[in-house]
This record gives C-alpha cells, sequence and structure tokens, in this order.
C-alpha cells in the first residue's frame, strides 16, 4: 500500500511476501521516499500529556484496563500529531512497551481503531515498570511528514 502525503513523499509498506501480509499486525517494513520532515514522538503512557515533575502522584491515577490505558495514550499521541497536521498514516514505526506481555491483544484491538488499515513498523517490548506507578502500556512513534 502507497501513501502520497504529497506529490513529492512517498511511504510505502515493505512485504517480502506480499501474500501473507494479511496475516500481520505490522508492516515487516517502511519505506519513506522524498523530501520529508521527522517528528519523534515520545513516550506516552496513560498519564496526561502535559503533567508536572517530579510527579504528583494525583495526576497519574490510571484504570486497570489495559484497553482504557492505550485509548488514553493513543489520544495523547493524537494530539501531538494533530498540532503538526499530521493523521496515523504519518506514522512509519511503533515501539509498544507493556509490562504483562498478556495485554499484547487488547493493546492491538485499541491502535488498530485508531490506526484503520494502516500498519507502520513496529516492536513491542515488555518491561518491568513504567514511569508512573500503575501504567501499563507505553508508546512512541515516529512520523514522517513532507516539507512544506
Amino acid at each position: 500500500m502507497a501513501v502520497s502525503a504529497s506529490g513529492t513523499l512517498k511511504i510505502e509498506e515493505v512485504h517480502p511476501r506480499p501474500d501473507q501480509a494479511k496475516h500481520m499486525p505490522y508492516a515487516p517494513a517502511i519505506q519513506v521516499q522524498g523530501p520529508a520532515d521527522i517528528l519523534f514522538i515520545s513516550g506516552s503512557t496513560p498519564s496526561p500529556l502535559y503533567h508536572q515533575h517530579p510527579h504528583v502522584p494525583e495526576e497519574h491515577v490510571h484504570p486497570c484496563d489495559i484497553e482504557e490505558q492505550t485509548r488514553r495514550a493513543m489520544d495523547n499521541i493524537k494530539l501531538v500529531l494533530d498540532c503538526k497536521g499530521l493523521d496515523w498514516r504519518h506514522v512509519v514505526k511503533v515501539t509498544k512497551y507493556l509490562t504483562d506481555m498478556r495485554d499484547f491483544d487488547g493493546l492491538h484491538r485499541v491502535m488498530n481503531g485508531y490506526m484503520g488499515d494502516w500498519k507502520p513498523a513496529s516492536t513491542t517490548i515488555c518491561v518491568n515498570a513504567l514511569s508512573s506507578p500503575g501504567a501499563r502500556v507505553e508508546i512512541d512513534m515516529i512520523a514522517v511528514a513532507p516539507r512544506a
């Protein structure tokens, strides 16, 4: 699938075996061709995008549900994308950090609702803990935008 964000930028999934792509929840690679700006989006947890440092516990009260935690993290990322006039199809790489790998399917159910049929390159890592007590997910992304 090729996405042309402008006449000079092409973002394309790379599938060495295209007939097998339907079995994958992500693309093995994403190729970006043309002049572009790269946006590195910091890791987002279910905490508010803007919060105090050092952390104030009242700002980091999270639901237990992985799907609601994922929605909150994705909504934070959407704020960043919207601010730059980008959408999910500009995202070329996602890294997901989970504190429990059994949350993998719930995480992807929610992410698919945001991403639709777009499947950027992706990595999932299981970690011992995240920066906010009770956070079970953190997501960071890299997006590519055509130069204005």
